[in-house]
């Protein structure tokens, strides 16, 4: 008996071995060029850097630790998905942070990511969650994908237009209009927007659309013409662009920059954060991460990459999982977010390894500067992370052009107008339900109650 255990245990971790290996090589397989990849993992940072930037101004967030988590968030999550998938922060949460007064501590801010944690990792373990996403209907998942796009465009068309201040709140001044010149200017951003439209053009390289008429001499050029644009990194160029701007503008910076992350603790969180982060913070935070951070994704994963729809526990136990580790340490709470997937799969992300390059890249950038990259982001270019998020939102948005029916749309756009209007998906959420009922109950078929009370009739009569 001794004799057979190692060769029936050994083949059975062999088999184990050999499929964790595959998963891992088909999961950052190269779907898409190297450039291409690389470009879509910068594709979400126009929401990620304000709202980091916003936290660590105000807030006195530990910059360096979020990096760090972050960057790990992205590895694990692109290594186990196998597709762009974003590690965005929770919006609720830091507006509440940041705008409201008196602010939330870091402790508080903790603990809100810790109690939404614990709610989605309820939610997927116990199965709820995947019976949510099954009876959802599809119009109202598409009502909060169009609101949380048009938002997001909304947003980025304010970061263009007017000078943005993330320094003492999130509801940034948009009174000041920014000038058309200098390194920040409205040219600039302008020209973004064009170098993005020629280079993206709707954002669909797999259907280049050219006239059947034309010459076929013509239409070979044509074709040549846009594979070579569609090929050039465009939003890695402009990161990059905004980057160098960043030290142009003020040379200072190199002399602000130390070298080395911060050291990791364990926050200190009392019974009173729990309390106050879970009221101020959690509460408006549960619905937003329900409705946008698991089942929007995995149907918008779904419409993205046919085939390859994720599944509604497993994205809520990453959810889960993630904070419930960060959150001790001072790291940001944490989602998976629609918008960040459609920015990333916008420009160019198209599989795992995506992400795993930003999170590489946070992971360099958390250990080598550390709290001091926060001077660098201060001085990023608003009006090209304004670019970046004005391309997200409409990709976000245009996920919801499958509604083919006028009572679909009537669903949908309701939906997404009480939403952005009340300024909560949540609310936008139960609305649409509520409509999406009224419409099948006036459609409801009530020959058999009929039929039953016109029996229960006859045998009155009878008697």
């Amino acid at each position: 008996m001794s004799d057979e255990s190692p060769e029936t245990t050994t083949p059975l971790l062999r088999r184990q071995i050999d499929g964790w290996r595959h998963r891992i090589t088909n999961s950052l397989r190269l779907k898409t060029s190297l450039l291409s990849e690389l470009s879509g993992a910068v594709g979400d940072l126009g929401t990620y850097i304000p709202i980091v930037l916003a936290l660590t101004l105000v807030s006195n967030l530990d910059l360096s630790t979020t990096l760090i988590f972050t960057a790990l968030y992205n590895i694990a999550t692109g290594v186990l998905f196998g597709t762009p998938m974003p590690v965005q922060p929770m919006k609720s949460i830091a507006a509440v942070a940041v705008s409201e007064t008196p602010h939330l501590t870091v402790s508080q801010i903790a603990a809100a990511g810790i109690s939404t944690a614990a709610v989605l990792l309820f939610l997927g373990v116990t199965g709820l969650m995947s019976v949510l996403y099954r009876f959802l209907p599809l119009p109202v998942v598409r009502g909060v994908q169009l609101s949380q796009g048009l938002a997001f465009a909304f947003s980025a068309i304010k970061y263009i237009r007017y000078n943005q201040d993330f320094t003492t709140t999130t509801a940034t001044k948009t009174t000041d209009p920014r000038p058309w010149l200098g390194l920040d200017g409205l040219i600039l951003a302008l020209t973004c927007l064009l170098f993005l439209i020629l280079t993206t053009g709707d954002g669909n390289s797999n259907e280049i659309r050219i006239n059947s008429d034309a010459p076929i001499t013509r239409r070979t050029r044509i074709q040549k013409r846009l594979k070579i644009l569609s090929a050039i990194p465009s939003a890695l160029i402009l990161f990059l662009l905004g980057l160098i701007l960043c030290f142009v503008n003020d040379p200072s910076i190199f002399n602000e920059i130390k070298l080395g992350p911060s050291k990791f603790h364990v926050l200190k969180i009392t019974w009173d954060d729990f309390k106050v982060g879970f009221l101020r913070g959690a509460v408006p935070q549960i619905p937003l991460s329900v409705l946008n951070s698991v089942i929007a994704v995995c149907k918008l994963s779904g419409d993205l990459f046919p085939g390859t729809e994720l599944s509604a526990t497993k994205v809520s136990i990453s959810v889960g999982l993630m904070n419930l580790v960060g959150c001790w340490f001072g790291a940001m709470p944490v989602c998976h977010g629609a918008g960040g997937l459609a920015g990333q799969y916008r420009f160019g992300g198209r599989s795992g390894l995506s992400v795993v390059f930003l999170g590489v890249g946070k992971l360099v950038l958390g250990l080598l500067f550390g709290n001091s990259f926060v001077r660098i982001l201060r001085g990023f270019p608003v009006g090209i992370l304004g670019v970046l998020l004005l391309f997200a939102g409409v990709e976000l948005a245009m996920a919801s052009r499958d509604m083919n029916s006028k009572e679909d749309s009537f669903v949908m756009l309701v939906c997404a107008a009480v939403s952005l209007t009340g300024s909560s998906a949540a609310l936008g959420f139960v609305c649409g339900i509520v409509l999406y009922l009224a419409l099948k109950l006036r459609e409801m078929d009530f020959c058999f109650w009929k039929s039953v009370s016109g029996s229960a009739d006859e045998h009155e009569s009878l008697l």
